[in-house]
């Protein structure tokens, strides 16, 4: 069980600098300039590119987590509400990894949807996820 959970640790984090960085792609996607076209397809393809790493990085990372929840039988039985709190978490990463890939194919549309400040902001979203995921995993405050 521990290879498993150094495993799911290791994946976890790779998908998670993934979703720190593609946002940040995207804060210089919004600041490029109309007629900065080289610029544009350059960072274009590093999302695109980093998207398709991260995807990839999140099936072992959730195959790996639902092996330790449902075979080891981490977070199951009573007094286990941080488990619920922890999934609902991930379903919630789940949604921003889709949003960023929505997003992806609007830059790609040539739409823009948004400033450079939301981006920031947006941008920021993985990091109190993470923070949420680590405090219930490590303290199991319910």
């Amino acid at each position: 069980m521990l290879w498993i959970k150094a495993l799911h640790i290791v994946f976890i984090a790779s998908w998670f600098a993934g979703l720190f960085y593609l946002p940040r792609i995207f804060v210089n996607l919004a600041m490029v300039a109309p007629d900065s076209v080289a610029e544009r397809e350059r960072l274009l393809t590093m999302a695109r590119k980093l998207y398709r790493f991260m995807t990839v990085l999140m099936v072992p990372a959730l195959g790996l987590g639902l092996w330790l929840w449902l075979y080891h039988g981490i977070g199951l039985g009573p007094g286990q509400g941080w488990m619920h709190a922890k999934l609902l978490t991930v379903v919630v990463l789940l949604g921003y990894h889709h949003v960023c890939g929505r997003l992806l194919r609007q830059f790609q549309d040539g739409h823009n949807p948004h400033s450079h400040v939301w981006f920031r902001g947006f941008n920021e979203v993985p990091v109190m996820l993470m923070l949420v995921a680590v405090i219930l995993v490590v303290v199991k405050p319910f």
